[in-house]
């Protein structure tokens, strides 16, 4: 890409509050005009890094360019940018017309000049005649269109918008956002929108950047994101999904739920783990024998205003989710099939649990800051060594009584017969574990590794 076609450009960017490392070296580029949406759960660094762009808050590490010019140091009202919050913070003491030209008169704009942008942008966000209206007085939208005529009355370069529609209702939400599109079509300036939800961010951009945990997961088109998920965090954070997993058995062949399916997919290797991921209209019902591929007994079937949702017990006992415009009854008996460029085929992120640890004493390593008892045959204290633990050697307990350490459920995943949750311990670390136990995210458990279930290896450096 040229570089002008770029109108912010962001460089190893890195923010932390105390010890907590809110984004970690992130890499970005905006377009000129485009329509990019940073989007993650609570809690990931999205407004963080709004925040950043704006100038309310400055990076630890790292540039932010406008236009190729360096902003560090430059003030948020000296950028040639705006930012409409999801608190709106109009003036309440002030009208329609005071709040929308405010910024323009701190700039001392001639008067009728003030007036023409005020009744242009009256027009675009779809409130003339609106003008003297006390702003206590409006609903939640119209206020948010306020907010927005108040931020692009300024003519920026970018508008930034953070979570701008989250006080609205359902239906004022979806019908601002067919209105933002358009504005964002009338106005041809950058904008860079901040939410958590999904399908806001697939209705509206151009660009996705999806992020957790501070760092940048994935970034591309919706149709991109949607269909072509890097990773599983991804494909299960937008939409629905059945996140499975497999084998790649060769080139364009997998295997998943206990059979084998043709994909479109290589460059794997053979009998190699993968992620697989189906999205839920993408499964097929069908009459003929020859066509389908597994058979299902329907466990439920929910209408869901333009299509059903049906969970199915597979043959090979695996559930899934379908949606369909056909409703299949709750005990019938079906048979389905998938399409090749339907499944999409993953890399799995590990597959197992890793890490750095230390002998400590005879039968005793040390790892996640906790000592574990295991076999240390072979070992001495003070050595390095490599721990591995499988996903499903990982016990979970609702007491700590018996548990070597304790930690809170961070994420899950269900994966058709199975739950793969992320646990991050007291110290700050992470532990997979597969568990057909049903947590809730945030519960506080006990974690048990069983002395048999623990494998060293000695580390390279020791030779």
């Amino acid at each position: 890409m040229a570089q002008d076609e770029r109108i912010i450009n962001i460089e190893h960017l890195s923010k932390s509050f105390g010890d907590k490392k809110v984004l970690d070296d992130i890499n970005l580029y905006v377009r000129r005009g485009e329509f990019l949406t940073l989007l993650g759960p609570s809690g990931c660094g999205k407004t963080t890094l709004l925040r950043m762009i704006a100038g309310f808050l400055q990076p630890d590490e790292g540039v932010i360019t406008l236009d190729g010019r360096n902003i560090e140091g430059i003030p948020p009202h000296k950028r040639p940018l705006n930012t409409v919050f999801q608190r709106y913070a109009l003036f309440p003491h002030l009208d329609v017309y005071d709040n929308i030209a405010f910024g323009l008169k701190l700039r001392k704009t001639p008067e009728d000049e003030i007036d023409r942008r005020i009744r242009k942008v009256l027009k675009l966000v779809a409130m003339s005649d609106y003008e003297d209206r006390d702003v206590e007085t409006l609903s939640g939208g119209q206020q948010q269109r306020i907010a927005i005529a108040r931020a692009i009355v300024n003519q920026p370069k970018v508008l930034l918008l953070d979570e701008p529609l989250a006080a609205l209702d359902l239906k004022m939400r979806k019908d601002m956002q067919i209105e933002l599109k358009e504005m964002h079509r009338k106005l041809g300036i950058t904008f860079i929108y901040v939410t958590h939800d999904q399908e806001e961010a697939l209705t509206l951009s151009d660009t996705i950047v999806v992020i957790n945990e501070g760092k940048i997961q994935q970034a591309g088109t919706p149709a991109d994101i949607y269909n072509e998920p890097v990773n599983s965090f991804v494909a299960d954070f937008i939409g629905e999904s059945n996140i499975l997993n497999g084998t790649m058995i060769r080139d364009k062949e997998v295997s998943f739920i206990g059979h084998d399916f043709k994909c479109v997919d290589s460059g794997f290797g053979e009998d190699m783990p993968v992620d697989v991921v189906i999205r839920p209209e993408d499964i097929y019902f069908t009459d003929s024998d020859t066509k389908a591929q597994f058979t299902a007994t329907v466990k439920s079937c929910t209408f869901k205003g333009v299509h059903y949702e049906m969970f199915v017990d597979t043959d090979k006992g695996y559930e899934l989710m379908i949606q369909d415009y056909d409703a299949y009854e709750a005990g019938e008996e079906v048979k389905l099939y998938i399409k090749p460029g339907d499944i999409q085929v993953m890399r799995k992120e590990r597959t197992e649990n890793t890490y750095e640890g230390s002998v400590v004493a005879d039968g005793k390593v040390e790892f996640l800051d906790t000592e574990f008892e295991c076999s240390t045959e072979g070992f001495a204290p003070g050595d390095k060594v490599l721990v591995s633990v499988a996903f499903k050697k990982v016990d979970l307990l609702d007491h700590d009584d018996e548990a070597a350490t304790v930690g809170n459920v961070e994420f899950i995943l269900y994966k058709g017969d199975h739950y793969h949750l992320t646990v991050r311990t007291e110290s700050g670390e992470k532990i997979w574990v597969d568990t057909n136990d049903i947590w809730d995210k945030n519960d506080y458990v006990g974690i048990r590794i069983l002395p048999k279930d623990i494998r060293l290896t000695k580390l390279q450096e020791n030779g």
